[in-house]
């Protein structure tokens, strides 16, 4: 199935039975948990202005990891409980 984005997605996660993908265009980039069946942004998690978002990995608990593009870092994002 193919679900439809307005931003470039830059990686695409499970992460306790949730849909998560992260993009990044320009100098903003968030974190989205989607929902697999509508395709409709059900929560956004903003990154700091000009932190790229590249790649997105889950722990499999409460933390997401994705790359910070160019800088070379590696970010954990804690999700909301």
């Amino acid at each position: 199935r193919t679900i439809e984005s307005n931003r470039f997605v830059t990686g695409v996660t499970w992460a306790d039975g949730e849909l998560w993908h992260g993009t990044w265009e320009g100098e903003e980039s968030e974190l989205r948990r989607i929902d697999p069946t509508t395709g409709a942004v059900l929560e956004r998690l903003r990154m700091p202005e000009g932190t790229g978002v590249s790649g997105l990995e889950s722990d499999g608990g409460d933390l997401l990891y994705c790359g910070g593009g160019p800088s070379g870092k590696v970010r954990a994002v804690r999700r909301a409980a």
